[in-house]
């Protein structure tokens, strides 16, 4: 489905949910509070702004007798878009957030990857999918890395840990472009970038990804992933802990200067390599 089509079966999502609640004489002030949303974010529903969970779908069944309708279409839209059901809506928040803070323990965060890295870690997930299969996963994730060269882009703040520049994924040659667009992004100044360097040992939510997204019209909410799923939580004492441990993180990590200087000596170190094979 293209993105046009999904918007606008997403749309009709929100046309339908309007007149069902409507029908019922129920106020998204009511329903919301029914189905443990604010209002607001039931006029987002509405107007196809946000997307609901699956659960707050099944919610919205339960509330206004809909036979299971609104998880149907849901279940349709998700099936049909490039991104796993856990991270489909984080990709939706992305493109609404005004500011976007990430932590990468392992891994370049998927909106500053190269096509080739991009495409060595899918391999790396994925070992016997087709050619067509990891492409449709490649495609979907260089969709996503335009939103950092939209004029409207967010503020981006990424902190990665050394990890992700010393652990090779792909060869030589691909580790030393990725390092090369990563450092060319913070001389653009597209976003701040930082790494956390080995010698600064233990700290806070080691090992653990994090991402963290603020609204202009709703509650900032922070993205956490596991094994073959994810989390949102917008819980406001989860979110302040959360802020807490990202900015220890970021206050024990090198400067914006030193880190370009670090990334740029990794790339040549992988260059040298290449060279060499």
């Amino acid at each position: 489905m293209a993105n046009g089509s999904r918007q606008a079966a997403w749309e009709f999502f929100g046309t339908e949910l309007k007149r069902r609640r409507e029908d019922a004489g129920i106020t998204q002030a009511e329903l919301g509070l029914r189905v443990f949303v604010s209002g607001g974010y039931i006029g987002q529903f509405e107007q196809a702004i946000r997307k609901p969970q699956l659960d707050v779908a099944q919610r919205i069944d339960g509330v206004l007798q809909t036979d299971g309708l609104f998880e149907r279409l849901w279940r349709k839209l998700i099936k049909e878009q490039p991104y796993t059901e856990y991270f489909a809506h984080v990709v939706e928040l992305e493109q609404l957030a005004t500011e976007i803070c990430e932590y990468a323990p392992t891994v370049i965060p998927g909106l500053l990857q190269t096509r080739e890295y991009a495409r060595a870690v899918f391999l790396a997930g994925n070992p016997l999918a087709t050619d067509e299969y990891i492409e449709e996963l490649v495609r979907g994730r260089m969709d996503r890395t335009q939103l950092l060269k939209d004029a409207t882009r967010p503020v981006y703040w990424a902190v990665l840990h050394e990890t992700a520049l010393r652990m090779p994924v792909g060869d030589a040659g691909i580790m030393a472009h990725q390092l090369d667009h990563v450092a060319a992004l913070a001389r653009g100044r597209t976003g701040l970038l930082q790494v956390l360097p080995f010698a600064a040992g233990a700290h806070p939510e080691m090992g653990k990804l994090m991402k963290l997204m603020e609204f202009e019209d709703a509650p900032p909410t922070i993205y956490t992933e596991g094994v073959r799923s994810g989390s949102l939580l917008d819980e406001p004492a989860v979110v302040k802990q959360v802020r807490a441990s990202y900015d220890h993180i970021r206050a024990a990590a090198l400067s914006p200067e030193a880190t370009l200087a670090l990334i740029e000596s990794v790339a040549e170190d992988y260059r040298r390599c290449a060279s060499t094979t």
